[in-house]
């Protein structure tokens, strides 16, 4: 239900921020039901101007918390030396993407837990602006409205909407913590069932039938809500419910799969004949004897110790002036990016989803100490998971 067609945001630290086109039916919906919400508060029909404003800046402010949610992610994966392709938001929240999956429970634990500390943060932050600006005891009982998804016709909408963000902040955050995998609960709980085993497939095997056995309860409450007449309620919590059940499905599947790879590591299977390009050479010499001649869209550069220096991609070569490539190195000019090579000792099962992978057909092989020592290949990898799957 995600990965269709997405429109780039704008970056932070590199990392891209996307939306798929459901975001904006659920924008529009938020500011219409937001607006009725403030004209109630301020007295005036909600198409009025401050009613209008206020619905867009709460929208705005929704979705804004569920970036900094998945910041939090993302911040916590890069800190795990885990790439992140990009975050892209969504009718049902949002999503950071990474390169690939971690490699410890510690790790694991960590990156699940950070959004939800980031959304806890958000909610007391809210709670004392709007304790600050109407006084904590009479914001406590705007709170409780709030959850019980009331207004008070005699409350500022500048706190109404305070309350209604950490309102609804606080119900994601209690949501997401419940359980069920993929959600950041059932992560933690893989995390926590690695660590107690040792053993990853096995943790996600668990955490994905808690997760397929709440997004039946998801399910059957989305139903029983539109049954009530709660439709809009209903039919989100009912899709969340597909979705999770869908996606634990997916990840036990995969794990599967992955668990019949065994021992094999990523040197088992790699071409360990990798044609690379050296960094001092010409960028001239490097169209005419490298991708004139192969025709392949990129190299890896090595320098003189055949240490990997990262990707040279036909398009950046091109864009050296011509009077310049003469005078120009490779290595001036490479990219370097760590989501691009692997160790050529990691598990081939750790590769299964790694976006990298997907991204460029192949990823570069190093060894302890840098050097480049071959190239593995989606086609392999695939080869390997059938090879494994027809011996099961």
């Amino acid at each position: 239900m995600l990965g269709g067609t997405s429109f780039t945001l704008f970056h932070v630290r590199g990392i891209r921020i996307a939306v798929d086109w459901s975001w904006f039916v659920i924008l529009f919906l938020l500011i219409i039901s937001m607006s009725n919400v403030y004209g109630d508060v301020l007295g005036e029909s909600s198409a009025g101007t401050a009613a209008f404003g206020l619905a867009i800046l709460s929208a705005f402010g929704f979705f804004g918390s569920i970036l900094l949610h998945e910041l939090g992610h993302a911040f916590a994966a890069i800190r795990r030396g885990v790439g992140i392709a990009s975050i892209q938001l969504w009718m049902l929240g949002g999503v950071a993407r990474m390169n690939r999956e971690t490699d410890s429970p510690g790790a694991e634990f960590e990156v699940a837990v950070a959004g939800p500390l980031v959304t806890l943060a958000i909610v007391a932050v809210l709670y004392l602006v709007g304790g600050i600006a109407s006084g904590f005891g009479e914001f406590g009982h705007i709170f409780r409205l709030a959850l019980e998804f009331k207004t008070d016709a005699g409350v500022s909408a500048f706190v109404s909407m305070i309350a209604w963000l950490a309102t609804i902040n606080g119900i994601i955050l209690v949501f997401n913590l419940l359980p069920a995998f993929p959600m950041d609960g059932g992560r933690i709980a893989r995390a926590l069932l690695w660590w107690r085993s040792g053993d990853r497939n096995r943790a996600t095997q668990t955490a994905a039938k808690l997760g397929r056995g709440f997004g039946y309860l998801f399910i059957a409450g989305g139903l029983a809500l539109v049954a009530a007449g709660s439709f809009f309620t209903g039919a989100w919590l009912a899709l969340v419910g597909v979705v999770v059940n869908s996606a634990a499905r997916g990840a036990a599947m995969q794990s599967a799969v992955t668990s019949r790879i065994g021992e094999v590591r990523v040197a088992d299977v790699m071409d360990r004949e990798p044609v690379a390009i050296p960094g001092d050479l010409s960028v001239e010499q490097a169209l005419d004897e490298y991708f004139l001649r192969y025709r392949w869209p990129w190299f890896p550069v090595v320098d003189t110790a055949y240490r990997f220096l990262g990707l040279l991609q036909r398009d950046r070569a091109d864009e050296v002036p011509e009077v310049s490539r003469a005078s120009s190195h490779v290595s001036e000019i490479v990219e370097a990016d760590s989501s691009v090579f692997v160790r050529d000792d990691t598990p081939l099962d750790a590769l299964v989803a790694n976006q990298s992978l997907r991204r460029f057909g192949a990823l570069m092989a190093v060894d302890a100490e840098g050097r480049l020592s071959g190239v593995i290949t989606l086609e392999q990898v695939g080869r390997a998971l059938r090879d494994a799957t027809q011996r099961a």
